[in-house]
Parts: structure tokens; sequence; C-alpha cells
């Protein structure tokens, strides 16, 4: 049995305040930083095998947080950054709105496609769920923590469980510093094992990208 645990990184002043972050590179705040610190023996306990994380700060620094705890190295993959948010990105949502307002509707409608430079979202789901599956294939009959992006996460974990768009949209997004947890074995392939696990704390609004 392979175990994935699929980390969002912790909280940012973009998150905090409505702003696209997409792979623009925005670092913690203090907030991010305390729950990534907070969050990490409860990952500890899981005994990983390996940490992987985005090249994004956000992401790096997250898993930088149970690198001190287990002393395990981090491997980064920049397959696993954040959704390209193309025009959109440093605007915050509000504004986005009202700049792209036919795009806005879709991508709230859940169009895979809505325009403005956002990267579809079956390129972002083949992207993170390769990497996804690299990381397991890297500690097979293992476990890895996988320190990625909101959005990035859930269609790479739906990439992986070959759930559509409309299956994800019923999915709730990941809180800041919280993981979803992917199992495979041999008889029933990727299944999911848990969602939205973590501490209880302050967390981004669930639109924050």
């Amino acid at each position: 049995m392979t175990r994935l645990i699929i980390w969002r990184h912790g909280n940012t002043d973009w998150n905090a305040a409505g702003r696209v972050q997409g792979q623009t590179d925005v670092p913690l705040n203090d907030l991010g930083r305390e729950q990534a610190r907070a969050a990490a023996p409860l990952l500890a306990g899981l005994r990983p095998d390996a940490i992987v994380a985005s090249d994004l700060r956000r992401a790096a620094d997250t898993a930088a947080a149970l690198a001190a705890v287990t002393g395990l190295p981090v491997r980064t993959d920049a397959r696993l950054r954040e959704r390209h948010f193309g025009q959109w990105q440093g605007l915050e949502l509000t504004e986005a709105a009202r700049r792209y307002p036919s795009e806005y509707a879709r991508w709230r409608a859940g169009d895979p496609d809505p325009g403005a430079g956002i990267e579809t979202l079956d390129d972002l789901g083949k992207r993170i769920g390769a990497a996804l599956q690299d990381a397991a294939d890297a500690v097979a009959g293992g476990t890895v923590v996988v320190a990625t992006h909101g959005g990035g996460a859930r269609q790479g974990c739906g990439q992986l469980l070959g759930w559509d768009h409309q299956v994800l949209r019923t999915i709730g997004s990941l809180q800041n510093c919280h993981w979803t947890e992917l199992r495979h074995d041999e008889v029933r392939g990727w299944h999911l094992r848990a969602h939205n696990v973590g501490l209880i704390s302050a967390a981004a609004p669930a639109e924050s990208v």
C-alpha cells in the first residue's frame, strides 16, 4: 500500500486579502509559518518516507517545517505549482470579476477553460497528477507528503482518482495547511481515505487561489 498525503501550504498575505496568487511566488505570512509548524508534528506521526514540494516559496517553506521535524530532505518539483491564472494574477478576486466579467462568470460556473489566459483544468490535472504519481512511485509501498496548492491539489487528486470536473466541484477546497490522503493498492488502485485533515485554525477563504 502506497500513501500520498497532499498538503496545502500555509496562509499568505494574498490569501488573507483575497488576491489571486496563481504562480506568483508569494511567501508565507506569520500565520502561515505558525500553521506549518503546528501541522508538522501531526504529519511526522504518519512516518513519511519522503517529502516533495512545489518550488513556489509558500509550499517549499511549508514543507521545510516538516523537514525540520523529520530530518528528511525536501525535493522540489515545478509541476506541483498552482494553476496559472493568466491575466488575473495579482488582482483581487473582486477586481477580476469587474475587469473580466464573462470569464469570471465562467470560472465561477466551473468552466474548465474560462479564458483570460487561465490554465485549463485538464492541463492542470494532468500536470499535477503526473507529479503526484511520480512522487508515489518513488516510495512504492511507503508514504510521501507532497506540499502543494489548493486548486492544484484538487485537480491532481481528481486525475489519479479518475473523477471529472463536475464531481470535483462537490469536494470542498483544502484549507491552509490541511491535507488530503490517497492510498493505492493492487486491488482498488487509487482511493480517497481522508480530506481536509488538519488543525482547527484560521484559514483562507474557500475561493483563495
